[in-house]
């Protein structure tokens, strides 16, 4: 289901960053993980990413800090996916205020992820394809 797409996982939780691959490397795509904002920054300046999975509460630097640099410091339009235990409105609306593109609760549900990841990769290379 998703063949051909390279994910960056940011999640501190070791164990959790290790079942979200798992489960997207058992739809086929390729993932790499990081343990938080700053490193995810990092992987982005070394590999290109079709998604972003950011979890929001992350030592050193948590998703919305870095999704903040990532949007107005590196210039960089991939789609970004909130990662909470429970996202509340106020959540919702800061995630999306701080350039994310869409938001999932832990525990998720595998196939659900697998769609919104599909349905925003595939809205960004259309819009990709038709700025060109």
């Amino acid at each position: 289901m998703l063949q051909g797409i390279n994910i960056l996982v940011a999640e501190d939780n070791v164990l959790n960053q290790k079942i979200v691959t798992f489960l997207l490397q058992k739809e086929h795509a390729a993932v790499v993980g990081v343990l938080n904002g700053r490193f995810a920054i990092d992987a982005l300046r070394e590999q290109n990413f079709d998604v972003i999975l950011m979890d929001l509460q992350m030592p050193e630097m948590d998703g919305y800090a870095a999704t903040s640099h990532i949007r107005e410091v590196m210039h960089i339009d991939i789609p970004i996916i909130a990662v909470t235990a429970s996202i509340s409105d106020e959540e919702q609306d800061e995630s999306l205020s701080a350039g994310m593109n869409a938001y999932v609760s832990k525990p998720f549900d595998p196939q659900g992820l697998c769609k919104v990841i599909l349905n925003l990769v595939h809205e960004h290379k259309s819009k990709l394809y038709t700025e060109k």
